[in-house]
């Protein structure tokens, strides 16, 4: 019998690897994308293998569009996944005024490009199957925006609105569109961050987990998230309600 499939996007490790793994543990075969990092990504797909679940690994960067057809299109002429977790994204800090172009770009393009680069290519045989979740992975820098993060904020910001809009226009086709948006999480994007100074601003006073995270996308997945669509929903610690 064939299981349904999630599809992960930059999932080698960090957030995207939990949620990878979570839902692996939860039934479903997953299409594992990445950029660059193969060792990871084999350790990855080593753990969902140990859950007698199969794992496709699908090295390319979300913000190529030919790439992103090159390496989806062969298995989506087989599957529709049923599950499209959008995670990849990237940062690039520092103040607008010394942000080059290239800093502004790479960040803008790998959220929201990889977002429409994947996403297009999948919802529309979602819709025709009458069924499908999408989840992307934002930031509460979207929702609040954050000084030295402009390029990261605005990226995560647009992926928030995709998000709602597009939640509305496939709602009748039986396909779910939400959002995670994680605070502080304990991952390679946060660990040189002053940790001390930014638990003040958690009432929660620690980092989350990306199995916390991760959670929260397994439970937008399942039966008992049937009634939600176009939701942002929050894993921070009380930093934004």
């Amino acid at each position: 019998m064939t299981r349904d499939v999630a599809l992960i996007t930059g999932a080698s490790r960090g957030i995207g690897a939990a949620v990878a793994i979570r839902l692996a543990q939860d039934g479903y075969d997953i299409w594992l994308n990445y950029r660059s990092n193969h060792e990871a990504a084999q350790e990855v797909a080593r753990q969902i293998a140990d859950l007698q679940r199969r794992c496709v690994l699908l090295p390319f960067d979300v913000s190529d569009d030919a790439a992103a057809a090159e390496a989806l299109g062969p298995l989506l002429k087989e599957q529709t996944p049923y599950i499209l977790v959008n995670n990849a994204g990237i940062n690039r800090d520092g103040l607008l005024f010394w942000m080059s172009r290239k800093d502004w770009k790479d960040v803008l393009d790998a959220s929201l490009d990889g977002f429409y680069h994947v996403t297009s290519r999948v919802v529309g045989l979602m819709m025709q199957k009458k069924r499908g979740r999408i989840v992307n992975i934002v930031s509460t820098s979207g929702q609040t925006g954050m000084p030295g993060q402009v390029n990261y904020s605005a990226a995560k910001a647009g992926l928030i609105g995709a998000t709602k809009a597009l939640a509305k226009e496939v709602a009748r086709s039986g396909v779910l569109v939400n959002a995670v948006s994680p605070g502080f999480i304990e991952t390679d994007m946060t660990k040189d961050l002053p940790k001390a100074d930014l638990l003040k601003m958690v009432p929660l006073r620690r980092f989350g987990t990306a199995a916390e995270v991760a959670g929260a996308v397994a439970f937008l997945c399942s039966d008992d998230a049937a009634y939600v669509t176009g939701h942002v929903l929050n894993v921070n610690g009380g930093i934004h309600v």
